[in-house]
């Protein structure tokens, strides 16, 4: 999460060339954290949130909500964004009432299924975090973006349960004196992460579709 950030995704837009589409997260090995030089930045957690959405093979059932951010800060020098980080605590997990239409089933049902060892485990794995590792110029001639008006690429590490991968997505960075607005929107693999229904291959997991759009917005102001 150089000029105008968000994420949150979850996430996750590939930061691919040659005008291909930017919809997926470019996934890669876990890499160092970016250097945070300059001022920091402190996330107001009271506004911050992580979105998500997911559906089920073919695109039907989509269900979607939010996760709170819990901590975080954004580092600025010379007007860009250098580096930063922010945690995520999963068992804030929510499903929109909206997404499930379903007589027989309640919101509250999702987010339950969604925090225990079926999926997140937010028991055992409580804290979601992403670290930037680099950021970089959006170039719109070279890929799409599923957020209009992207400035920057963001490179990040993103933890999921015990495991992490770096991803590279589109993000919309603005820099004033007094505050940073970040904001993303992508698409990540959930299997990357090992996170699986039952099993990778069973008939359960199967249904669900892999990909996962993540979303977030952030605003940090001055310490």
């Amino acid at each position: 999460m150089k000029q105008t950030v968000p994420a949150l995704a979850l996430l996750l837009t590939l930061a691919a060339c040659g005008g291909a589409s930017t919809d997926a997260a470019k996934t890669e090995a876990k890499q160092e954290a970016a250097v945070a030089t300059g001022t920091a930045y402190v996330i107001d957690t009271t506004t911050a949130a992580v979105s998500w959405r997911a559906t089920h093979k073919g695109g039907f059932a989509p269900r979607f909500g939010v996760i709170k951010v819990t901590d975080g800060t954004l580092n600025v020098e010379n007007g860009a964004v250098t580096g930063g980080n922010f945690e995520v605590n999963m068992n804030t997990l929510t499903t929109d009432p909206a997404a499930v239409t379903e007589a027989d089933k309640k919101s509250t049902d999702l987010d339950g299924h969604l925090k225990s060892a079926d999926f997140f485990d937010a028991a055992k794995f409580p804290t979601a975090k992403f670290v930037i590792t680099a950021v970089a110029p959006f170039d719109s001639t070279k890929g799409q973006s599923l957020l209009p008006g992207a400035t920057n690429l963001i490179s990040g590490n993103l933890t999921l349960k015990d495991s992490t991968l770096n991803i590279t997505f589109p993000a919309q960075i603005t820099v004033t004196d007094a505050e940073v607005t970040a904001n993303a929107k992508f698409v990540i693999d959930r299997s990357a992460w090992g996170i699986s229904y039952k099993t990778d291959g069973s008939p359960e997991n199967w249904m669900i579709s892999k990909d996962v759009e993540i979303g977030f917005s952030l605003k940090a102001a001055k310490k």
